[in-house]
């Protein structure tokens, strides 16, 4: 399954960036990066059966056990796309929402977009590595 990163917002070369690199590289499945402008352009199409994953202040706070058995549920049910959309400052309107297939949140903070980048890379680290039995996450 691509796991399918869609971020408005350039993030550069910056320490994000490079935090973003060093777990995406990590990643057991593959993945995508794509950067939009804050404001515009299109979202790339979607192939049937793409799940979409909005990250959101309206969005549910999930324990890292929890997202990656969604990410193992979608993977075996043979999804071959799982889109995490992180909007720009203003993030998204409840039409935008109501088209995702769930809206999570990393608490009720906002948080700049880099960052969102950054913490969304690392847990979809720590999910692959809590799918593969990986020591990397502890439960406690």
């Amino acid at each position: 399954m691509l796991l399918h990163i869609i971020a408005r917002g350039k993030i550069g070369r910056s320490p994000e960036a490079d935090l973003v690199d060093r777990y995406v590289k990590r990643l057991t499945m593959p993945c995508r990066i794509t950067e939009l402008p804050d404001r515009g352009g299109k979202l790339p199409p979607a192939a049937p059966g793409t799940v979409t994953v909005m990250l959101d202040e309206k969005g549910r706070q999930l324990s890292s056990m929890d997202f990656a058995r969604r990410i193992e549920g979608w993977r075996d049910a043979g999804t071959r796309e799982c889109r995490f959309l992180i909007g720009a400052a203003d993030g998204f309107d409840d039409e935008q929402r109501a088209g995702a297939d769930l809206l999570i949140a990393f608490g009720a903070m906002t948080w700049p977009h880099m960052m969102a980048r950054a913490m969304l890379a690392e847990q979809l680290w720590r999910a692959c590595s809590i799918l593969a039995n990986h020591p990397y996450h502890r439960e406690g």
